[in-house]
């Protein structure tokens, strides 16, 4: 087919106001498409060219050879060159443009690419002199685009893999980024890097470079690619584009395309024949493991990166390769001589190997299987996923076993050394896969790695923790593995058993067999026990202890567990203290260690507060207290040796309240209290008050001993005085001095027997005498007064008598003074 070609030259000097013209036009090319057509063919000097270039000045001017898409969907091929200016003097530069026009879907002729045709000697600088310019002839072969790559190549070795992923971008259809800009010197190294292209990338994506090698105004230009001069590449960057300085000092970074690293690679190894190769092989078209597996198997050397990908590709197809190129592969990938792989590759190379076990000869995987546990002990990497046992049953094995078992025992023999969980458990693995006896070892890395677990499972975030895989495969390959552990989590789970109990919800250990492993058991029970039963400590309790297996008479420790498991956080209430005291016995909880907790309970519940079923003299609710004091009074007569200090002085304190409540204490109340509050120091605020309002309600009650009331008075314990002026204000205290005239003239007797008893009782005294004694006389009848009057005389002296009638006439003057005084006013 007759391809229509284009010429246009420009405008000739003195045509000014035009910037040239079309001298010939094939047939089909409209119109519009030429208006098209005209600005992508123009041509514009570089700066600095003389007005009347010499022949060889001329012939070193830059061509601009283009592809270019139109907008009906058809193609167009030019190239753009200074030419003499044959009229006038003869001595100036115009330029002349060849274009072939493409309709869409026809190839250039041979079905070449546009690149192809950069070196054709049929693009003339002249216009034809027939009426149709003749057909484009193409160079005989691809040889002719392709000749002299390899060398360009390697001469822009620094440059090569960033330009190639910048090229690969700019063919795709759908990328909307921007155009890349090629920086040389000469415009013919633009289109070498064009022809790399071409043979780099599959065809459809080379099809759909748009480029020219040459431009004045990189901004403006319609390419994906376009080439500039050094002295534009600053007009390029102003406008946006993805500059490459080619011309300039090599760049200091690279790309992280790693399909583009590895053409690079191929195009320095002088092996682009490999590209047509690769793509034969399944992947998406610039996929790094296809070109990576082929350049591998030839020989040519790669990085981390691009070995993690041939890896990662062949594990995912593993019967795309013969098996010359899998061993050729597996070579490459496990060669002795690579210093830099990364953990990615590692991983890689274990999918790999997993892939191909049981598929390929042992003689095949073996150096993989090496290179694996090699890495496994000597770089630490506890992700990797390791081989089967059965790939060291051979000499292989037998190899790597001699070289890695003494420095496998030397590590898990280190007590000095903080490893992880996870090459704590690497390390044992390898071992078994090993043949390495390690029994003499395996009760102190046992011993390590138990609380271990607990240490990094607890700074964890949600979820299992990233050993769980690991350590799970560990104990269902290993039973004396297994055994050993959980009997060591077993043994610590008293001593923190909410940490165990925690660890446990987020990885499930295989506890199941015939091991005891009573508190493991219980720490399992607790989560499911406490969502059934709810708030019902008591209860899960039960469930807990039930879990273990055990009687804690005969295993005194799981009282610790289900204590732990329960009341991690708090102090188990009165209630439930007692309930765990009758549970066992006192030498049980005294092995357990959970005597604490019940004294925790009592010292809590003092201060927490009570419940109102039950009053004491004053009124006072005291049903709780006397609950913990009770508990208290159990404890001390439990664990006498064991309790001291502040606990034991709270404990007899609250001891002390219940027998000022219920019982007959010894003489010495107030010195009692004020001493056992000492010692309690810092005692709770609540425990204090309760007990000087126990101490204050058996002072204020009619039966009191007289000596205890007079060392209280004298005590000027200011503090204990506060309190007893507070439980006599209240409503209790008030209503039984108004209805109980013997209560009123015991109270009279106390108030006014010690007027002299140093600073603190006088004013409280006096004070109680006026604002509750003579509210509550005032409110009694003649007769009640008159009791009140007979039974201070009867109790104190006729002198005592004289004074209550001298008070309460005082009171009752004071009373009729106050109505006169009334009566005046309203006359």
């Amino acid at each position: 087919m007759s391809l229509a070609q284009v010429h246009y030259t420009s405008a000739a000097p003195g045509d000014e106001g035009t910037a040239g013209r079309f001298t010939a036009v094939g047939p089909g090319v409209s119109g519009a498409l030429l208006a098209e057509i005209e600005p992508l063919v123009r041509y514009e000097l570089p700066g600095g060219v003389p007005e009347r270039p010499s022949d060889g000045e001329l012939r070193s001017l830059p061509q601009a050879f283009g592809y270019f898409a139109l907008s009906d969907g058809s193609r167009l091929v030019a190239r753009s060159a200074p030419v003499r200016d044959t009229g006038g003097t003869g001595a100036g530069v115009r330029f002349h443009a060849h274009a072939v026009h493409l309709p869409p879907g026809v190839p250039l002729p041979g079905d070449r690419l546009p690149v192809e045709a950069w070196r054709s000697p049929h693009w003339v600088a002249v216009t034809p002199g027939g009426a149709t310019p003749d057909p484009l002839a193409l160079p005989p072969g691809p040889a002719a685009v392709s000749e002299g790559l390899d060398d360009f190549a390697v001469s822009r070795g620094p440059w090569l893999a960033a330009v190639l992923a910048d090229l690969r971008r700019a063919s795709d259809a759908e990328a909307a980024g921007r155009p890349v800009a090629l920086v040389e010197r000469q415009c013919a190294d633009v289109a070498r890097w064009l022809g790399l292209a071409s043979v780099t990338l599959p065809r459809e994506s080379a099809e759909r470079l748009t480029f020219t090698t040459y431009t004045r105004r990189p901004g403006s230009s319609a390419s994906r690619v376009v080439g500039v001069l050094p002295e534009d590449a600053g007009a390029a960057r102003a406008a946006g584009l993805r500059v490459h300085a080619c011309a300039g000092p090599a760049p200091a970074g690279g790309t992280e395309d790693v399909w583009a690293t590895t053409a690079a690679r191929v195009w320095r190894s002088r092996s682009p024949e490999l590209f047509r190769e690769a793509r034969e092989l399944p992947g998406e078209p610039f996929a790094a493991g296809p070109l990576a597996v082929t350049a591998l198997c030839a020989g040519i050397a790669l990085g981390p990166d691009g070995r993690a990908a041939a890896a990662g590709w062949a594990a995912d197809r593993p019967y795309a390769l013969d098996a010359q190129r899998t061993g050729r592969l597996v070579e490459a990938i496990a060669s002795p001589g690579i210093d830099d792989r990364t953990a990615a590759e590692f991983d890689a190379a274990g999918r790999l190997f997993g892939a191909l076990e049981g598929r390929c000869p042992a003689s095949v995987t073996a150096p993989l299987a090496a290179m694996l546990v090699t890495e496994a002990v000597r770089g630490g990497n506890g992700s990797l996923e390791l081989p089967r046992r059965d790939a060291f049953a051979g000499p292989e094995g037998a190899e790597v076993a001699e070289r890695l078992g003494p420095e496998i025992l030397t590590e898990l023999a280190d007590t000095a050394d903080s490893r992880s969980v996870a090459r704590t458990v690497q390390l044992l693995r390898v071992a078994r896969l090993l043949g390495v006896d390690g029994t003499d070892s395996l009760p102190g890395v046992v011993d390590r790695l138990a609380p271990a677990l607990l240490a990094e499972a607890s700074v964890a975030q949600e979820g299992p923790p990233g050993f769980a895989p690991a350590l799970l495969e560990l104990l269902d390959e290993q039973f004396e593995v297994r055994t050993a552990l959980l009997g060591a989590l077993d043994r610590i789970a008293p001593q923190d058993p909410g940490a165990v109990a925690r660890f446990l919800k987020r990885v499930a250990l295989p506890f199941t067999g015939t091991q005891a492993l009573p508190h493991l058991r219980m720490c399992a029970e607790v989560p499911e026990a406490m969502a059934t039963l709810g708030g019902d400590r008591a209860a899960v309790w039960h469930r807990v202890l039930r879990a273990a297996g055990l009687s804690p008479f005969a295993e005194p420790l799981v009282l610790r567990t289900a204590v732990g498991l329960v009341w991690e956080d708090r102090a188990p209430t009165v209630e439930e203290a007692r309930l765990l005291l009758d549970a066992a016995t006192s030498d049980s909880h005294r092995v357990a260690g959970t005597w604490a907790r019940l004294v925790d309970a009592a010292l809590s519940t003092s201060a927490a507060g009570t419940s109102a079923t039950g009053t004491s003299a004053t009124g006072t609710s005291a049903t709780g207290t006397d609950e913990a004091a009770r508990l208290a009074h159990d404890l001390l007569r439990g664990f006498p040796g064991e309790i001291g200090g502040r606990e034991r002085a709270g404990l007899l304190l609250l001891d002390l309240v219940r027998e000022l409540r219920t019982g007959a204490p010894e003489p010495g109340w107030a010195e009692r209290v004020r001493t056992l509050c000492a010692q309690a120091e810092p005692v709770e605020p609540a425990l204090r008050e309760r007990a000087h309002a126990a101490l204050v309600e058996r002072l204020l009650a009619p039966d009191r001993p007289g000596a205890e009331l007079y060392d209280f008075v004298h005590g000027a314990d200011a503090e204990l005085i506060a309190a007893y002026d507070r439980t006599a204000r209240t409503a209790s205290v008030r209503s039984r001095l108004r209805t109980q005239p013997a209560y009123a003239a015991d109270c009279f007797t106390v108030w006014t027997a010690h007027p002299h008893a140093g600073r603190a009782w006088p004013p409280v005294a006096a004070a109680l005498l006026d604002d509750v004694l003579r509210p509550a006389v005032r409110g009694m009848s003649a007769e009640d007064v008159a009791e009140v009057e007979a039974t201070v005389g009867r109790t104190g002296s006729s002198g005592r008598a004289d004074a209550f009638r001298d008070w309460n006439r005082s009171s009752t003057l004071g009373r009729l003074g106050r109505r006169i005084a009334g009566r005046v006013r309203r006359g």
